[in-house]
């Protein structure tokens, strides 16, 4: 990551600035912990850049751990994916990468100590059993038949379970805590259930697996994590963590913080919405560039730097609150406008005809970046036949409109300038051509009688330039909140998705996938994985300037 990215503060690290002052800590040590049960969203990258950044600006340690407790969701691919993305992001993991599976004998050692010291229990009550007797917010729940059967029984019946000797759903562990709690997470919660199910680290060895509660605090304990930040719902879940850790025989106690999850506008960043949606084929997949994904944005154009600056700004906080969509936008147009390279595309073609250009095909150099010589620059083919924007010609037009307008000129970026001579139309009205002349004596200035031409606008050789696909992407929802309501996926904008047949310059067959270009006076746009030097793609990953507030007011 770019070491001269500012360094933030929040409340979380002024906690870890007094535990440091005042010795609690020496050293910090912090985890990512997802679940490999979906893929990473931009919410998981500020939970990314959180954690990977103390132990970045502490000089501590930050591991990467999946919390892999329930195979029947979980699978491989994930678990590829979200190292993928976190390396892409910029950040780099302690050691191994680490798995809460490496930890089951260990987590089944400390469950028979709590059986042991009478704070856990086998319970046969069924689901609605369980139900019933846990009770509600207002009403305390009532102590499971189960509740008080002997330690010696318990051992015996967790060993069957071990053993896979009761079936899946017919009895769970539980701890043995205060069912008249006032928090939920107290009554009595399940530690480990009966699971028949082959996990992708540890093959057919387990017929039981631990919860994600009694799982997450003990594994934070054995890596030696003392600074475990997780999001707000998770706030009522510390009496369980703490109550764990402070009932088994483990050295360290890692400490729980919470901060406010990231709710950003027109996305949902629900796993289980954006699973939906890949599933019922609302998009073409996790990483389609409509996602709110890394791996979809990182396809759209995001950049790691982009998205770090984002998750800065938005910063660490305990109160709730939507992100404006703008914002994110905003942090990427910064970056790319310093440092993508131009192009030109034209996605509406419009035929012009230089009528006076004599010869096959003239070579124009353009710079790759208007304020950054570094770059270097490009080669144009300028021809006989050229396309400009339809959008850039108008028969007649009053003096607002700088572009090419007939009996008048307009420069072509990079090139010369032309005049609009006269058209021609289809059957139906419809201008198909238009015919020019150019000033050849205009390249690079002004005309030499000074007339002066204000007008600027992109252009592709008709002859020379590359068919391609453009994808134009926009926000996947038209409500600033589709969570909020009943049925989600009828808010999908349907302009989320707008397919162009384009023709751009030749030098884009080179262009790198991800790698965002500005198609000049359009947006940014990248090659898309499913180019070929034969058929392009390119998806547009922003457009030059926030225009859907003024549309959608």
């Amino acid at each position: 990551m770019a070491e001269t990215e500012s360094r933030p503060t929040n409340f979380i690290r002024q906690i870890i600035d007094k535990d440091i002052q005042d010795g609690t800590h020496t050293k910090i040590q912090t985890r990512f912990p997802p679940e490999p049960n979906g893929y990473l969203h931009i919410g998981h990258a500020k939970s990314i850049c959180l954690n990977f950044g103390i132990a970045q600006d502490y000089q501590g340690k930050c591991n990467l751990r999946f919390d892999d407790t329930n195979p029947e969701k979980e699978d491989i691919d994930y678990v590829n994916a979200i190292q993928q993305d976190v390396t892409w992001l910029g950040f780099e993991w302690d050691g191994e990468v680490c798995y809460s599976s490496n930890y089951f004998d260990k987590l089944y050692g400390f469950a028979v100590e709590l059986i042991n010291k009478g704070l856990a229990y086998v319970d046969f009550s069924s689901q609605d059993q369980m139900r019933e007797m846990r009770g509600t917010l207002t009403k305390p729940g009532v102590n499971s038949p189960y509740r008080d059967t002997s330690v010696e029984e318990n051992l015996a019946l967790f060993e069957k379970m071990r053993a896979g000797e009761f079936k899946e759903g017919e009895c769970l562990l539980r701890a043995k805590i205060d069912m008249s709690s006032p928090f939920m997470c107290m009554r009595d919660p399940a530690l480990y259930r009966v699971r028949f199910a082959k996990h992708h680290q540890t093959g057919d060895k387990w017929r039981i697996y631990p919860m994600y509660d009694f799982t997450h605090c003990i594994s934070d304990a054995i890596e030696g994590v003392t600074h475990s930040l997780c999001t707000l719902e998770f706030q009522d879940n510390r009496r369980l963590y703490d109550w764990v850790i402070e009932n088994i025989t483990i050295d360290v106690q890692p400490h729980q913080y919470e901060f406010s999850r990231l709710n950003l506008e027109y996305t949902v960043l629900s796993k289980r919405k954006l699973i939906q949606l890949v599933e019922e084929k609302h998009v073409s997949g996790w990483d389609d560039p409509r996602m709110p994904t890394v791996s979809g944005l990182r396809r759209r154009g995001y950049t790691p730097a982009s998205i770090r600056e984002f998750c800065k700004r938005i910063g660490v906080t305990k109160m709730d609150n939507m992100v404006e969509m703008s914002m994110l936008e905003a942090c990427l147009r910064e970056e790319l406008n310093v440092n993508a390279n131009r192009a030109m595309a034209v996605l509406e073609p419009l035929k012009v005809v230089i009528e006076n250009f004599q010869g096959e095909t003239e070579s124009l150099t353009a710079a790759n970046h208007p304020n950054d010589e570094s770059k270097g620059t490009r080669t144009l083919p300028f021809t006989k036949e050229l396309y400009i924007e339809a959008e850039d010609f108008k028969e007649e037009a009053n003096k607002k409109f700088k572009r090419l307008v007939l009996g008048k000129e307009v420069r072509l970026r990079n090139a010369y300038v032309i005049k609009a001579e006269r058209v021609e139309k289809d059957e139906k009205g419809k201008v198909t051509t238009v015919y020019c002349s150019y000033d050849a004596d205009t390249l690079g200035k002004d005309p030499a009688d000074g007339r002066k031409v204000k007008g600027v606008i992109h252009w592709v050789s008709a002859t020379e330039g590359k068919p391609a696909e453009v994808r134009l992407y926009d926000r996947l929802f038209n409500v600033p909140n589709p969570a909020a309501e009943e049925d989600f996926v009828t808010c999908i904008n349907p302009d989320s998705f707008v397919l162009k047949h384009a023709v751009v310059e030749p030098s884009l067959v080179d262009a790198e996938v991800s790698h965002p270009i500005q198609f000049e006076r359009t947006g940014y746009f990248c090659k898309d994985k499913d180019s070929s030097n034969t058929a392009l793609v390119f998806n547009r990953t922003v457009s030059l300037r926030d225009t859907w507030a003024k549309i959608n007011n």
